[in-house]
């Protein structure tokens, strides 16, 4: 079966992240005002063959747990949709 895959990875609350910082202090700047608590992740979208919805998830919690976050600093939170038969 094929699932099409979205990993949001995020920061965890009270890790520091100067990227959204950084964002959120240049947008004053350009005219946009009350904007607070900024924080920027990654978004990973794919698709994977899988036997089923469980297998699916487990092999992409361990792709987290391996490559795509740092389970010490980021949060992983795992959408699936199956899409398809095997290809």
């Amino acid at each position: 079966m094929i699932f099409s895959v979205a990993v949001e990875v995020r920061p965890l609350e009270g890790i520091a992240n100067p990227e959204g910082l950084t964002i959120e202090r240049a947008l004053p700047a350009l005219g946009f005002t009350g904007v607070r608590g900024v924080r920027v992740g990654k978004l990973l979208r794919f698709e994977l063959d899988a036997v089923d919805e469980h297998h699916a998830r487990r092999e992409v919690e361990q792709m987290c747990e391996h490559l795509l976050a740092n389970p010490v600093i980021e949060r992983a939170d795992i959408h699936l949709e199956a899409v398809g038969g095997t290809q």
